[in-house]
């Protein structure tokens, strides 16, 4: 959630925040509510101190009695009006929430302005892109070939977009799992968490998928969701916590099965295993100090991008533009990898810098160490990567004329030694 101050002291520049996202937000309504609520306060002080005067007189016990009954009623009713009056400021202040609650986060004053993905602005490319000397197999075509996806089977157990991946497939996404997080763990310094996969309402409004997006969530029958990505549970770790600032900064790794209803992209990536209800990921989460976030972000990047660099897959860092970027997010960079399929490079790891926005949503603050107001931290998230379409880039950038696959050296020793995927595996 926004500032609230920012929103009554600053609404143009909020304004001017979501216009670039290509979304509008009623500046009016905001300063027409939040000037009663003032009106009322003003109110309210001004009865209180009645009502204060007034027991000050009840109380010397100088007064006639009917002037006493009478002063004791007046204030009575003056308390009886208190509590209205509280309820009014409530009403207003829950209505001001709730419109801050639709607004995405400011956007960083870097962060390129354009209505679409085409104004995403690439950073940087690394990897050749790979030449073949025979037609080049779409992911899943290869797969099915090997028998180690069935996205028929896939759909008989559940529905569309779920696949059953077996045999080979299976050790390759287990193996990526390991690889993904030793590097994590062991050269960035993560903390490696098994976190619930199903959470309550607070926390993942916390993050800011409820309530605006809750069409893309899956919902149990006793209201709880199971989680879109790890960013949820990993950054609720310390909701409604105060931390300390020596501890400071926090870094969460998690393998998770992720679930989403990809309520807004009918028709698109309907064959494979790019966009699927259900899909592993080795997610990043940094909780951090507010004057170290923006530098915190760029090491994001550089910790989630040496997954390919390792894998030796190809691929570019774009920032994204005002209209493509997250809801939570001031300021985020895609990492997106070859496929060549495609002949194009697709997203497999979104970084974001999601400043106090989660913060704020889900209370986390904490007290520096040399006193003073508590403070919100800020928090940012990332894939390290998606375990299923680096799936996609290894067996389409790794792919050979006889159908075989062959395992990137990397990740050799994480698949018992198996260099290659084929018929004859």
């Amino acid at each position: 959630m926004i500032d609230l101050k920012l929103l009554r002291n600053n609404p143009e520049v909020v304004a001017t925040s979501v216009k670039n996202r290509g979304g509008e937000i009623d500046l009016d309504a905001v300063a027409n509510l939040d000037t009663k609520r003032r009106e009322i306060v003003f109110e309210l002080d001004q009865i209180k101190q009645k009502r204060n005067e007034n027991s000050g007189l009840i109380g010397k016990g100088k007064l006639e009695a009917d002037e006493k009954q009478k002063l004791i009623e007046e204030t009575r009713n003056l308390g009886e009006t208190i509590k209205e009056k509280n309820a009014e400021v409530k009403a207003i202040e829950d209505r001001i929430s709730e419109i801050a609650m639709g607004i995405p986060n400011i956007l960083h004053e870097s962060v390129p302005i354009g209505p679409g993905e085409e104004d995403n602005v690439e950073q940087y490319t690394w990897g050749d892109i790979p030449s073949f000397d025979f037609e080049v197999k779409h992911h899943l075509d290869i797969a099915e070939n090997l028998g180690i996806m069935d996205s028929a089977r896939g759909v008989k157990l559940a529905h569309s977009r779920f696949t059953l991946v077996q045999q080979a497939g299976a050790l390759l996404e287990r193996a990526l799992a390991n690889f993904m997080l030793d590097l994590q763990i062991k050269e960035h310094g993560y903390t490696e968490i098994l976190p619930p996969l199903l959470v309550n309402a607070e926390v993942i409004t916390g993050t800011g998928q409820l309530p605006k997006f809750e069409v893309d969530l899956f919902k149990t029958t006793d209201g709880l969701y199971l989680i879109p990505t790890a960013e949820v549970p990993l950054t609720g770790i310390y909701h409604n916590e105060i931390l300390k600032e020596e501890e400071l900064p926090y870094y969460f790794t998690a393998f998770t099965p992720c679930f989403r209803s990809e309520a807004g992209s009918y028709g698109k990536d309907t064959k494979g295993y790019i966009r699927q209800h259900q899909f592993n990921k080795v997610e990043l989460v940094k909780i951090v100090h507010p004057e170290k976030s923006f530098e915190e972000l760029e090491s994001l990047v550089k910790q989630a991008e040496e997954v390919l660099k390792r894998l030796e897959l190809p691929f570019r860092v774009v920032a994204l533009c005002s209209g493509d970027i997250g809801f939570a997010a001031a300021k985020c960079y895609d990492i997106e990898v070859w496929i060549p399929s495609e002949n194009k490079y697709r997203e497999i790891s979104s970084c974001s810098n999601c400043t106090d926005f989660q913060a704020r949503r889900s209370n986390i603050r904490f007290k520096p160490k040399e006193g003073g107001k508590t403070q919100f931290v800020h928090t940012l998230n990332g894939s390290g990567m998606a375990v299923g379409r680096t799936v996609v880039a290894i067996l389409e950038n790794y792919q050979n004329e006889d159908a075989s696959v062959t395992i990137p050296k990397a990740l050799v020793p994480y698949m018992g030694g198996l260099t290659e995927i084929s018929n004859k595996t």
